[in-house]
């Protein structure tokens, strides 16, 4: 993902799936005791250097996704790659620094300031007298008036994507001499540091001609240290090369070269040279770390790891017997498959050889991950549904799940507004409240779903999430993707890697996959697993389409849990009970009430045979359940059920030991919450590609966070090209998980994402940016006032307040700062994992040999 700096934001995007400095680091200043900003929660890795340590010349490859469609930044097609261009060839009024917050850059800028307050804001910029355009021709203010007009908004033949700030100038013009340019707006605008960053030349900016064409495929005039060579569409890369009119620090490499290289083949163009610094998964960071782990053991030492390590020397000499052997046909098979084999083995052996003249450098982008909550219509269109699916998340295992393996900060996100370190930042979450079981089935209760009762069985023609029936049956016909069966009337990249025990779904939720090319195919699992883990899941819903039937006798209040239970286990538990409470959790769910009480009377007889515990114990056991209230038995022992189902499947260990103080299966498990007949199932949509294994796995723990509550989670896998358009922005999902970049003007670039709706002039929703439909009217009025208000202090705090607003609202859920993991030649300096910095281009380079980078510190 790219850094954006402070120009085109990157919220700019339909979604940030898709994101340096001064030689000296700057100091995190501003972090003060008693500022609620903080620090960066990581520091970035960017190999530190002075510049007389580097040497001159030489030629930077930078991988990027693709090459950029244009090369105008304020276009709704600007990318990643269109950043990156800007950034190393356009001026900037502004950069960001390490903690994120906006700094004047002094190539271009000497001062700017608020001058005048009433009857207009206006501020006066005073330029760098040596700032100019490589042809020579000053920038002044002709280019900022220029640009004002383009972006205004006033001139539709424009084809801009924003015009947020520039709608609110009312005139630019010339201050005492051409070095100053004085900007006067019709509305007081807090964020006016945003503006004229990347600033474009008059040339570009005068006609709509000019804008919207002749600024797609070239720059003819540029003021960056490096200007624009070529664009090369058949070797797929865009030259920039020293800008010999640069009047700044001249720029240390001769040439830096933008490579489209797909994230899929970025170990390859690593390993064969064709790259220098690329933005990579945990995967092949971790190859990378293998590759520096395995550099003093030599060449042709063999490796524990790779494409050869599981062949063992017992498998080697099986191998060896039926090359060798009298049938023919296994021979000839097997001959071949060493063959293949050993190749692949070498390949993989050339490839780690050449990794280890590299190195990941790592931090958190500037970015965060959030659990969206479509709140248009359906179970989620109440405040107090997810305001519980909420409180049952524990952000802090879902941080840990993606950043612990990585060796980065695990730490939940606390605000939807700023990111730990920037100007606006406050942990606003308390405004919801942290994880609390008993408040979560508070909130649902009060919301009318309640556990046990009657479910109608539907037909599986449904009105999906956010969508009409015949529509959703009809995608369901042509990818084989099931509708949403449990939610009625609801609506609709590498992270790093989840652990092992999540790539199962719970016992409550069903997974679809509608994409071709999911399933085992990156190596993740979901609820029917290769190794059959998901067989009990799985059999839950098969035959019915999802349709559970719950207690059909009309007496969901017969059991009462807290009454009659058996005393706490304190001996092994042996696989004969944990396998009976798995089967009276089944018979329980199908509604087989006679078989549940039958086997209820059975395991409390077998409990009584088995164990010995004194008076006192039980006493004190009966104590502790009363005080507990009631539920506990019959919730703890659908924990055990589900525990049972998982440890003792293909060989498990008998004999698994109950934890000290755990009651006894004495209970049938509740069954699902229903209202109206109607259970509380969710649609969770989630993407199926390669470099989507860890949103799957945090997915999949949010999942059974929810069934402990008593949410069903319907998974639906999707293509990754359609997961935003055909499903997020769309409406078509009720729980997703997807990113937004973090800005440093969030009253103005945040604003599009949390605003509420409003019906559109053909009867539609106009939804701007704000996929979860949800927003208040409160929110919106504290943007409003934090854009006008010119006092930073009290436009941060308004900031803030709104923040409070939204977490309140429950409409997303941040979790987690996105990882940011950079492979590196271990000789390239003053790049890497930027963090929030803005890169500074001209201090990139190789280092001398015989010299060493500085170590990047931490905050």
């Amino acid at each position: 993902m790219s850094h954006d700096g402070v120009g085109p934001r990157a919220v700019m995007r339909s979604v940030a799936f898709l994101t340096a400095g001064v030689l000296a680091v700057p100091a995190l200043a501003g972090c003060s005791e008693n500022d609620p900003a903080g620090k960066p929660t990581a520091g970035q890795e960017i190999a530190p250097a002075e510049r007389g340590l580097i040497a001159d010349g030489g030629t930077l490859r930078w991988a990027v996704d693709a090459l950029p469609e244009t090369l105008n930044a304020f276009q709704a097609d600007a990318d990643a790659a269109t950043s990156k261009v800007a950034g190393a060839v356009l001026p900037s009024m502004y950069r960001l620094d390490a903690n994120g917050r906006p700094q004047r850059n002094p190539d271009y800028l000497e001062s700017a300031k608020v001058v005048d307050r009433e009857p207009r804001q206006v501020v006066l910029y005073k330029l760098n007298q040596q700032a100019v355009w490589s042809d020579g021709r000053e920038i002044g203010a002709a280019d900022f008036a220029a640009q004002w007009r383009a972006l205004s908004g006033k001139d539709t033949a424009y084809w801009t994507a924003r015009n947020a700030g520039y709608d609110r100038i009312e005139k630019i013009e010339r201050g005492a001499d051409d070095l100053e340019v004085r900007v006067t707006f019709s509305k007081p605008y807090a964020d006016w540091q945003s503006l004229f960053s990347p600033l474009y030349p008059k040339d570009v900016t005068g006609t709509p001609d000019a804008f919207n064409d002749g600024a797609r495929r070239k720059l003819k005039v540029t003021a960056g240290p490096f200007a624009l060579d070529a664009v090369d569409k058949d070797a797929g890369e865009v030259r920039l090369k020293r800008n010999q009119r640069w009047w700044g620090r001249p720029a240390k490499l001769s040439e830096l070269v933008l490579r489209a290289v797909p994230r899929d083949k970025r170990t390859a163009a690593l390993a064969e040279g064709k790259v220098d610094l690329a933005e990579i998964d945990s995967s092949e960071a971790h190859r990378i770390t293998l590759a520096a782990r395995d550099k003093g053991k030599g060449n042709g030492a063999p490796l524990a790891h790779g494409p050869g390590a599981a062949l063992t020397p017992g498998k080697s000499l099986r191998s060896w017997a039926i090359a060798h052997g009298s049938d023919e046909e296994a021979a000839d098979e097997e001959i071949l498959a060493r063959k293949k084999r050993g190749k692949a083995v070498a390949k993989y052996a050339d490839e780690q050889s050449s990794l280890r003249g590299f190195e990941v450098r790592k931090s958190l982008e500037p970015a965060f991950t959030q659990l969206a909550l479509n709140g248009e219509e359906g179970p989620l269109a109440d405040e107090r549904v997810r305001r519980a699916v909420a409180r049952a998340l524990d952000r802090d295992e879902l941080a840990r799940v993606v950043l612990r393996p990585l060796g980065l900060p695990a730490e939940p996100v606390g605000s939807h507004l700023a990111l730990s370190g920037q100007h606006a930042y406050a942990d606003n979450s308390g405004a919801l409240g942290g994880q609390d079981t008993k408040e979560a089935q508070a909130l649902l209760a009060d919301a009318g779903w309640v556990s046990g009762g009657p479910v109608k069985e539907e037909q599986k023609e449904k009105k999906a999430a956010g969508a009409g029936a015949s529509k959703e049956s009809a995608d369901s016909e042509a990818s084989g993707t099931p509708t949403d069966s449990d939610a009625a009337e609801g609506p609709d990249t590498d992270e790093g890697s989840g652990s092992s025990e999540d790539s199962g779904s719970s016992g409550s939720s069903s997974t679809s996959d509608s994409s071709e090319s999911s399933g085992s195919s990156d190596g993740s699992t979901s609820s029917g697993s290769s190794d059959g883990s998901g067989s009990s899941e799985s059999s839950d819903s098969s035959g019915d389409d999802g349709t559970y039937i719950v207690g059909e006798d009309g007496k969901p209040g017969d059991d009462k849990p807290g009454e009659n239970r058996a005393p706490a286990l304190l001996v092994p538990a042996p696989l004969a009970e944990l396998q009976r409470v798995a089967l009276l959790d089944q018979a329980y769910v199908l509604g087989v009430r006679g078989q549940a009480e039958k086997a209820k009377k059975e395991q409390k007889q077998k409990a009584g045979k088995k164990q010995r515990i004194g008076k006192k114990q039980q006493a004190e056991t009966e104590k502790k359940q009363k005080k507990d209230g009631p539920g506990t038995s019959g919730k703890v022992e659908k924990n055990l059920a589900r525990e049972g189902k998982s440890q003792f499947q293909h060989g498990g260990a008998p004999g698994a030991y109950a934890p000290k103080g755990t009651a006894a299966p004495g209970g049938a498990a509740a069954g699902p919450l229903a209202k109206n007949g109607k259970p509380l199932s969710l649609r969770f949509v989630l993407p199926s590609g390669p470099g989507s294994q860890s949103l799957r796995a945090v997915g999949e723990r949010i999942s059974r966070m929810l069934e402990r509550i008593g949410i069903r989670t319907e998974i639906s896998k999707v293509a990754d090209e359609s997961y935003f358009k055909d499903h997020i922005a769309s409406g078509q999902y009720d729980l997703a998980l997807y990113s937004w970049p973090a800005s440093a003007f969030p009253a103005t670039d945040a604003r599009p994402i949390y605003s509420k709706p409003v019906p559109a002039a053909d009867g539609s929703l106009n939804v701007e940016q704000n996929y979860t439909r949800v927003g208040t009217d409160q929110v919106d009025q504290l943007f409003d006032q934090a854009i006008a208000e010119l006092d930073p202090g009290e436009s941060r705090s308004l900031v803030r307040k709104a923040d409070a607003r939204i977490w309140a609202a429950a409409g997303s859920i941040p979790l987690y700062q996105r990882p940011q993991l950079t492979a590196a030649r271990t000789n390239l300096a003053n790049a890497g994992a930027f963090g929030f910095q803005t890169p500074v281009y001209e201090d990139m380079g190789f280092l001398k040999k015989g010299t060493k980078p500085q170590t990047s510190s931490a905050p």
